[in-house]
């Protein structure tokens, strides 16, 4: 049986899910765990996104507050004013570039979809802020939800899941058909690796990745560069490409639709040798 063919709309922009997709990463932050990612002025954004859209990145994740475990929050204000100009410089220079915010703040999200972003990344699902899914279903974007078990500053503290895929799953469905009733109709599932769980959990959910087609949504996947690569190699993220290369071919071959990365290149030659694999 072939797989649904997903795609993203808001109110002008559609990007259509048949082949996978890549998401570079931008951070507007001095504290990210790959200081690679980092882009710390407007130049600094605007440059970076140009080579990754140059080396075929299909969405920019532009993001404002740190999600590194013990990361300390800024406040939307603060937030606002890391990616503000990012969103602006980006944009004026490629017009077309489709822009993910990073945020779980609805003021924040909804200043970047007026500004001109295409979707909303919340790594809180809507679960921190009780105004988001209503700026999200407004704007009629894109919506990713990611799963966590705690907070940026407890998430490794211990996290326990009798069946971490069953668990997940279910939650997964749980907000899916929230999110959906409340009028939002582009949602994408992240099961969250690294946030909430050990090595061992997040080596079993990218083993049992297809069972996550159950919930009839795109899956991202954020592994790029992540501790469950370095640590496992005992190696730095600066030194964990390859790994995450590795990786990434598994989770597209168990059913990944957007890649979360901070390397485009190497991404977009792994979906291209994935597709010829695929025939």
């Amino acid at each position: 049986m072939s797989s649904p063919i997903y795609q993203l709309q808001n109110q002008q922009r559609t990007l259509t899910l048949e082949t996978p997709r890549v998401m570079g990463v931008v951070n507007c932050t001095p504290d990210s765990f790959f200081a690679g990612s980092r882009a710390q002025s407007q130049q600094q954004a605007v440059s970076h996104a140009s080579s990754m859209l140059e080396a075929g990145a299909d969405l920019l994740d532009i993001g404002g507050q740190s999600s590194r475990p013990g990361a300390e929050e800024v406040g939307p204000e603060g937030e606002w004013q890391r990616i503000e100009g990012a969103i602006k410089g980006i944009l004026d220079a490629h017009p077309e570039a489709l822009l993910s915010i990073d945020t779980f703040h609805h003021e924040v999200a909804g200043k970047a979809l007026e500004a001109g972003a295409f979707m909303v990344n919340d790594i809180y699902a809507g679960t921190r802020d009780q105004q988001m899914i209503k700026t999200v279903a407004a704007a009629q974007a894109p919506y990713a939800i990611m799963h966590m078990q705690g907070t940026p500053a407890t998430m490794q503290h211990a996290p326990h899941y009798e069946d971490i895929t069953s668990e997940i799953l279910t939650w997964l469905q749980v907000q899916l058909a929230d999110i959906h009733a409340a009028g939002v109709h582009s949602v994408v599932a992240d099961v969250g690796f690294g946030f909430g769980k050990t090595m061992a959990h997040n080596y079993q959910l990218l083993r049992e990745l297809d069972e996550f087609a159950a919930l009839n949504a795109p899956i991202l996947v954020g592994i790029s560069r992540k501790s469950m690569i370095y640590k496992h190699l005992m190696c730095s993220p600066e030194e964990a490409l390859n790994g995450t290369t590795a990786l990434h071919a598994w989770a597209l071959d168990r059913g990944a639709h957007i890649l979360r990365v901070h390397d485009v290149s190497e991404a977009v030659e792994t979906i291209s040798l994935y597709r010829a694999l695929r025939g």
